[in-house]
């Protein structure tokens, strides 16, 4: 017998627990890339972390909650953070990384402002300039480029589990 629809149609809480395993695994690349490997990461580095985090736990609450409503404002909840991941990505590679300081830049007001820097240094401690950052290469390519590709494959996946099926 041959499954009707895709996988967004048959398994939409399944697609977003897997959204979130995938941002959980993002910010665990990071942190190795940080304290096994040296490379330090800015205030927008720091600030993707923050996102990717907070598309684990919007995914989750979509993926804990049966109800169509919530996998409904789950899902655009996934997608408006991703497509702020994009925006940080991009302005991080285009502006942030060729400026020696990111002092009062968005990403580091937020972290003043909320005080995860101070409450859980181990995870949101900046310890580059943006400049510096950017000389942290993976494969040839900076992290800020790998991040911003993360975030527009989940803003896609965000995007075909709205298209490609009725949300329960």
């Amino acid at each position: 017998m041959k499954p009707r629809g895709s996988v967004f149609h048959r398994m939409p809480r399944g697609v977003l627990a897997l959204i979130a395993l995938v941002c959980l695994l993002a910010v665990s690349g990071a942190l190795v890339a940080q304290h096994a490997f040296d490379m330090l990461p800015c205030p927008w580095c720091i600030f993707q972390r923050v996102l990717y985090l907070a598309i684990a736990v919007v995914a989750l609450i979509g993926w804990a909650i049966a109800a169509r409503t919530a996998s409904l404002l789950s899902t655009l909840g996934v997608l408006a953070l991703a497509l702020g991941g994009i925006a940080s990505a991009v302005f991080q590679h285009q502006v942030a990384a060729k400026d020696a300081s990111c002092a009062f830049t968005v990403a580091d007001r937020f972290l003043s402002a909320t005080g995860l820097e101070t409450a859980l240094p181990f995870l949101f401690q900046v310890t580059a300039t943006c400049m510096e950052a950017a000389s942290a290469r993976l494969l040839g390519l900076p992290f800020e480029v790998w991040s911003g590709a993360l975030f527009a494959l989940i803003a896609l996946t965000a995007l075909l589990l709205l298209r490609d099926r009725k949300l329960r």
